[in-house]
């Protein structure tokens, strides 16, 4: 039996923004029922077509399938579709007080049916895979060789959450994507891809931006977080949570070992240097208790 927080139990009993929109904006499907879990997500704009003003969804799949998609609509609500953009796995998990590991591809599902939804919209669509590819395809926008012939999962789509999420293993991998959880023949080629996504980010000489917009700034500071600065955290048992931006001022709730630590304030610190390293040099990182 799964540990499920309270949130994940309310999102899964009582669903929020179950259906479809029928003059809706935007569309983003993904999964497919071969693979045993489908999204299917619904967006509708303001009359600037600039914001959300609803969102639904239709999903097939288990309880945190049906937790994130629900969340996922009530976080996006209200935000600008460049807010929306930023949304990530992670944060729709926070958002559901944690999923366990093994059901993150439930999350990164949500993440990628909007992000799919949006793309399209603006006219950016991501070109599909070859038709050979497309039986069965998880994430049929994503083009590249297929890895997991199981769950048609391509290298591209797995590098992508593989980078986005720090992933160092293979068991994340497929707690992830699901990708090598059937046969486990793609697992060597999953480790590959793990040291081809370590060894380019070691590659890549990282500096300060010269100029951030407002959004940008937003965005860099959640990816800094995500990439550099949790990883960190989980080798010790801790962990944290961004609970606001307010222009510099970065305000961070320490989770798991690092919670309560008489120590944290020398975290806070390490934070805040990362973050003034390949942010902006005026930040400042807040601890609150949350």
């Amino acid at each position: 039996m799964w540990d499920y927080t309270p949130t994940v139990k309310d999102h899964f009993l009582n669903p929020r923004n179950v259906g479809d929109i029928v003059d809706a904006d935007a569309v983003g499907e993904v999964g497919s029922l071969a693979c045993g879990d489908a999204l299917k997500l619904f967006l509708k704009l303001d009359e600037n077509k600039e914001k959300i003003v609803d969102a639904k969804f239709q999903t097939f799949g288990c309880a945190s399938a049906i937790a994130s998609s629900s969340a996922l609509t009530e976080m996006v609500k209200g935000k600008t579709l460049d807010e929306a953009l930023a949304v990530s796995n992670q944060d729709i998990a926070d958002f559901l007080g944690g999923l366990p590991e093994e059901k993150m591809h439930c999350s990164v599902m949500g993440q990628e049916a909007l992000e799919v939804a949006i793309y399209k919209y603006r006219g950016m669509e991501m070109p599909a895979h070859d038709s050979e590819h497309d039986h069965g395809s998880a994430y049929p926008d994503y083009e590249g060789e297929i890895v997991c012939k199981c769950f048609g999962i391509t290298d591209a789509f797995l590098k992508k959450v593989i980078e986005t999420n720090a992933l160092t293993t293979a068991e994340q991998v497929t707690n992830f994507t699901k990708a090598g959880g059937a046969c486990g023949g793609c697992i060597p080629k999953i480790k590959d891809l793990i040291a081809q996504v370590l060894g380019e980010a070691e590659a890549k000489p990282r500096t300060r931006p010269e100029k951030l917009s407002n959004m940008k700034k937003m965005q860099l500071i959640q990816e800094v977080l995500e990439r550099d600065i949790r990883p960190l955290l989980w080798t010790d048992g801790g962990d944290l949570e961004l609970i606001d931006i307010d222009g510099s001022i970065v305000q961070v709730a320490f989770r798991k070992a690092c919670a309560g630590c008489a120590s944290s304030g020398n975290t806070a610190r390490m934070v805040e240097a990362k973050l003034r390293d390949l942010v902006a040099e005026d930040i400042i990182v807040e601890e609150v208790s949350q």
